[in-house]
């Protein structure tokens, strides 16, 4: 709480009681307005009057003052605060009075009141800012608990009456304690900023060089493109050009041409000799050209074209499709193998390292679960997933026979034939038998569906991705997006496995970051049904 002495600035020193309608002298001291009234009207025909306080003298009645005023304007030269009493020449300002909020020069400062009332600070123009917008007092506590400083009215009748307050000079000295405790670990945590600045920083630059190789190698593997296709419609416009040469009807068409012309002049021959009268010259106009009219009009034309026609060879459009696809296909093939190599033709499982439940099959594309094994029972692995247990150590898994050991893969599965399967990655050196051999453990990488009751017709599965035992769920695809259809790709010294669902919509699943120290082979692990490898 405030010390008592808040009490003593709140009451009037005539009547000792709270203000009421407190009034001031132009000396700066308060009291209640009917108070000191009282006490001027008993002055009067004395010649002069005094403050009862101060007993600071006036010749006339002084004004009463709700609000200190100052004298004039307070004037500033450039160089400093003036006086404010000093009214015929600037002089500077050593002291400010917040109570009567004027600056004071070396002489006023002299005979200014000395009461606590009265409190001087350095030389300011900011008088508004020293005292209360509400009470119009001088800020003269700071409470804590509202992190702002309060006036006395504040404290016994404001809204931070009750509140623990503190004098500003003690609350002043505290929070420079307080500023300088939290002053010590500034540097420390600016350091740190600063190193973590320095390391993003460096990834910003190290990521803006990613990108632009990326795209300077995008940029050369579509001009390639570009370049191919551009070869390739000329290689197809021309093949089309010359079938069109050799298969040409110029020849055909000429002969008819001339037949046509042959007809036409029998035609008009064989009408002037039926115009004629005179049976001589009938019988002497039966040749044309060296034989009869008539020779080789018995021929069917029709039949002997059209079978002409009929020898002629159509466009090889099948094979000009051929040669399109075929070139297009392998173009494709080569600019994945530029980018990021397809794996799927020749990557097969090695059965060499297969578990005893699974079968390879299908040119060792495909891995199948084996359900008939004899001598089981019902135990739960270290995934919490319940599996029937074998007789044999090794679990239901198989590497590839290929390994990675640099650049960029990528291939495709087909998982909509098991509810129960595992793919990833893994080195040859993990272990081949034994509880610590199951894929996901610390050599191997792995995206697999996880149930949790082999005995449930419920199975409610879910996707889950394991690395070095250790899980993270994964949100099931929505159901117009089913997982039947994965892609993996790697990217071995950018330390990146991602797989990518292949569904209606590509959707990018899950990407391990990590630094591949050994090969890695492509891993399957199946608990029901069978993955193959597309391709």
């Amino acid at each position: 709480m405030p010390s008592l002495d808040l009490n003593d600035e709140l009451n009037c020193s005539i009547c000792l009681n709270i203000y009421t309608d407190p009034v001031s002298l132009p000396c700066g001291h308060k009291y209640c307005q009917g108070c000191i009234e009282d006490v001027l009207g008993t002055q009067e025909g004395s010649g002069v009057y005094s403050c009862p306080e101060c007993r600071a003298e006036f010749v006339d009645r002084p004004a009463l003052q709700r609000k200190r005023k100052s004298i004039r304007p307070e004037r500033n030269d450039g160089t400093g605060i003036s006086c404010t009493y000093c009214i015929h020449s600037p002089v500077p300002a050593v002291k400010s009075c917040l109570h009567c909020e004027a600056s004071l020069c070396d002489n006023h400062l002299k005979v200014h009141s000395k009461s606590g009332k009265h409190v001087l600070t350095e030389p300011t123009t900011s008088f508004r800012e020293q005292k209360c917008s509400v009470h119009d007092e001088l800020l003269t506590y700071f409470c804590p608990e509202d992190y702002t400083c309060v006036c006395v009215s504040c404290c016994l009748t404001g809204e931070h009456r009750g509140h623990q307050v503190a004098l500003l000079s003690e609350a002043f000295e505290k929070m420079k304690v307080k500023l300088r405790n939290v002053l010590e670990n500034l540097p420390l945590k600016r350091e740190e900023a600063e190193r973590k600045v320095q390391v993003l920083q460096e990834r910003r630059r190290e990521v803006k060089g990613n990108a632009a190789a990326e795209t300077e190698r995008v940029s050369a593997l579509f001009r390639d493109i570009r370049e191919r296709v551009e070869s390739l419609e000329k290689r197809v416009l021309g093949e089309i050009s010359r079938q069109e040469e050799k298969l040409s009807l110029n020849g055909l068409i000429q002969q008819l041409e001339i037949k046509k012309d042959e007809l036409s002049r029998k035609i008009r021959h064989i009408e002037e000799l039926c115009n004629m009268t005179d049976p001589l010259c009938l019988l002497k106009g039966l040749k044309l050209d060296g034989s009869a009219v008539w020779d080789g009009l018995e021929e069917d034309y029709g039949k002997k074209y059209n079978k002409m026609v009929s020898t002629v060879k159509h466009l090889d459009v099948t094979g000009i499709s051929d040669t399109l696809f075929k070139t297009l296909d392998d173009m494709v093939f080569d600019t994945d193998t530029d980018y990021c190599k397809w794996e799927n033709r020749g990557l097969v499982m090695d059965k060499e390292t297969a578990g005893d439940q699974v079968k390879i099959s299908n040119f060792s594309k495909t891995v199948s679960y084996l359900k008939n094994i004899p001598n089981s029972s019902l135990i739960k692995d270290e995934y919490g997933d319940y599996w029937l247990k074998y007789k044999f150590q090794t679990h239901p898994q198989v590497l590839s026979k290929k390994c990675f050991s640099s650049g960029r893969h990528h291939w495709d599965l087909d998982v909509c034939k098991s509810s129960l399967w595992g793919i990833g990655v893994a080195y040859g050196s993990i272990e081949r038998v034994g509880d610590g051999s199951l894929l996901g453990n610390n050599k191997s990488w792995v995206l697999r569906t996880k149930r949790n009751n082999l005995l449930s017709k419920n199975e409610n599965l879910k996707y889950v991705v394991i690395h070095n035992g250790r899980q993270t769920a994964l949100p099931n695809p929505k159901q117009d997006n089913s997982l039947e259809k994965i892609r993996i790709f790697l990217d071995y010294e950018a330390g990146l496995l991602s797989f990518y669902n292949r569904g209606r919509v590509v959707q990018h699943l899950h990407t391990f970051t990590a630094t591949f120290t050994e090969p890695l082979y492509a891993a399957f692990w199946v608990r029901a049904g069978s993955v193959r490898i597309i391709g």
